[in-house]
């Protein structure tokens, strides 16, 4: 788990290398462990390293191949990389390390743009051909590793982060209208290629991306797994599905102990994260450190879960940390988890997890983590609701269900020059849902919100979160085969029992009880959802800033109504609209676009 930069120049010159040492040295968090930078012809590298695997200075980077055909950048990690280091073996590859890393550049060298087909993990990477100049970028199949991108005339820049790009120089941060429609549509979600700023963008999932030295580029999406009943699981019952998804989860939970360091877990004490606790005691780890967090309570909710998570602590013998932050720190940690943000993100656990992994930081490099278990297993609230229409009435059921509010509400919040006449956000969910490869409403819907909404808020902010801090999180709820696997489940299995029906029943096998059949639970940041005191001051300064009036994305008679009402007012899906507005500026006022 690293940061990785670059550039490409498509006329002529030479790259700027001091301005890939700005984006590397930004990416400092990322990879405290290690600095690296390279450069021939038209292409330059950097590289900032987390030692997990190969601890010695063999595994650095920028990294290039025992013959000195190919150097290249690596971000994540292929846990299948031993099985690929014997199988390249033996085709004639001599390695010099024993990183994944490595083995990136050998796959590549043997199998093409095909190596990521071969690839279990997470990963971004960019890849240099020597002979040819050509380069490669790729990202994994759920998105998991981030991979943002600056294109300019006669040049290309690339890195880890949005803000690593922005510390380069030469970007163009003009706010971008179609990804402002997304965020104020989709709860801060902004899908690739857009990102918020116009002179940014993002490699989509499932791609890789090949770059000639013209600056020319083809794409390839080498992954989608189709939501239909498949015929090899034609006979399976109930009990045959909790079984094969249990022994899925199983494997994903082992290939993400690979690791030359200790992995511990973020122990929420939901049914996700307890059942990798579980297996991983299972699978005979001892002294597993598991983490919590919990916070003060405000307007009359409970900010906390530790009984939950005490429970789980207790019933596995794992070497628990629970971290109560009073609602004071959580003003104080906002700007900190916003200057984290590679984009804005507003859901509540992005403090959440930027405290925890600032503690958790301290005592390990690795964690697993239970997210995406939601959207892969029809977990949230919203599914039965699709469950029940047909799929030509699936995306406007969706938008009702999904959405923070219509596109017709945006005139009242947007100011005119931001406005669009077209429902970009609609249009998007109608386009994806009537791809084929959807057999209902609700099997479209878990395709849209796994490989996209997924993707783009709660991956990408745990990615920011712990990333902030040197912390690589696991997700083996996003191991693709397992993937493949829950969208091939027959809907009913899924949404039983109130959501994850056939992952409860795998729970059961494992669990206590009372942690499998407890209401679900969330990270739950009282100050924020109800804008108290001083987070509510620090709000009010950001859009009462010069900043944000000379912007003037937002109505200011909108705004003035949220200001005077600051907990009153809540979008479709819940969340707090001075929030999610204040959030956006928070953002850009930190990052110091114009």
């Amino acid at each position: 788990m690293c940061g990785l930069s670059g550039e490409i120049r498509f006329d002529g010159r030479r790259p700027d290398v001091a301005a890939v040492e700005r984006m590397t040295d930004r990416l400092a968090a990322r990879g405290p462990d290690g600095r690296g930078i390279w450069t021939q012809g038209a292409v330059a590298l950097g590289h900032r390293r987390l030692k997990i695997i190969d601890l010695s200075d063999l595994g650095a980077q920028p990294m290039t191949d025992a013959d000195g055909e190919i150097t290249g950048v690596f971000n994540g990690c292929v846990y299948n990389y031993r099985e690929l280091r014997d199988e390249l073996g033996r085709l004639g590859h001599r390695f010099e390390s024993t990183s994944d890393t490595e083995v990136v550049l050998h796959a590549y060298r043997q199998w093409g743009t095909a190596c990521v087909e071969r690839f279990y993990g997470m990963f971004a990477f960019a890849l240099v051909e020597h002979r040819t100049g050509r380069v490669v970028l790729g990202r994994d199949r759920l998105g998991i590793k981030p991979l943002y991108l600056a294109p300019a005339p006669g040049r290309l820049r690339f890195a880890s982060s949005l803000p690593a790009l922005l510390a380069a120089g030469d970007v163009d941060t003009s706010v971008d209208p179609v990804a402002v429609h997304q965020y104020l549509s989709w709860h801060a979600t902004v899908t690739a290629p857009h990102t918020i700023l116009n002179g940014v963008r993002k490699l989509p999932p499932a791609t890789v991306r090949v770059v000639e030295t013209d600056g020319s580029h083809r794409d390839h999406r080498y992954w989608q797994p189709s939501y239909t009943r498949r015929a090899e699981y034609a006979d399976m019952g109930p009990d045959e599905w909790r079984d094969t998804v249990l022994e899925a989860l199983r494997t994903a939970v082992r290939r993400r102990m690979v690791s030359d360091v200790p992995v511990g877990v973020l122990l929420s004490g939901g049914l996700d994260s307890s059942l990798i606790v579980a297996l991983l005691a299972e699978e005979g780890q001892r002294d597993l450190k598991t983490f919590s967090v919990g916070f003060e309570a405000e307007g009359g909710e409970e900010g906390d879960e530790f009984r939950y998570s005490d429970l789980v602590a207790r019933e596995f013998g794992t070497d628990h940390r629970r971290m109560m932050v009073p609602s004071s720190r959580v003003s104080a940690a906002l700007d900190d988890a916003v200057a984290a943000m590679s984009e804005p993100m507003i859901s509540h656990d992005v403090v959440a997890f930027h405290l925890l992994s600032e503690q958790v930081s301290r005592e390990v490099k690795v964690v697993q983590s239970g997210q995406g278990a939601d959207e892969v297993f029809a977990g949230y609230h919203w599914y039965p609701d699709l469950a029940a229409v047909s799929r030509d009435e699936a995306p406007e059921k969706y938008a009702e269900t999904y959405f923070d509010r219509p596109h017709a509400d945006l005139a009242r919040v947007l100011q005119p020059h931001m406005l669009l006449r077209d429902d970009v956000s609609g249009r998007f969910v109608r386009e994806h849902m009537a791809h084929p490869g959807a057999q209902t409403a609700l099997d479209a819907a878990l395709r849209l919100d796994t490989h996209v909404m997924l993707v783009d808020d709660p991956v990408k902010r745990v990615d920011n979160m712990t990333m902030a801090w040197g912390l690589e999180a696991r997700v083996p709820f996003l191991d693709h085969e397992l993937v493949e696997l829950a969208a091939a489940c027959p809907p009913e299995l899924k949404l039983a029992d109130g959501g994850k029906g056939v992952l409860k029943e795998a729970g059961r096998k494992l669990l206590p009880q009372e942690v499998v059949d407890r209401p679900k639970g969330y990270f739950p940041v009282p100050a924020i959802r109800h804008m108290a005191g001083p987070v509510l001051d620090r709000v009010r300064e950001a859009l009462e800033a010069p900043e944000a009036k000379e912007r003037g994305i937002f109505r200011e008679p909108y705004v003035a109504e949220l200001l005077a009402a600051p907990d009153e007012h809540r979008t479709k899906r819940g969340a707090n609209a001075l929030w999610q507005v204040a959030l956006l500026e928070m953002w850009l006022q930190t990052h110091g676009t114009a």
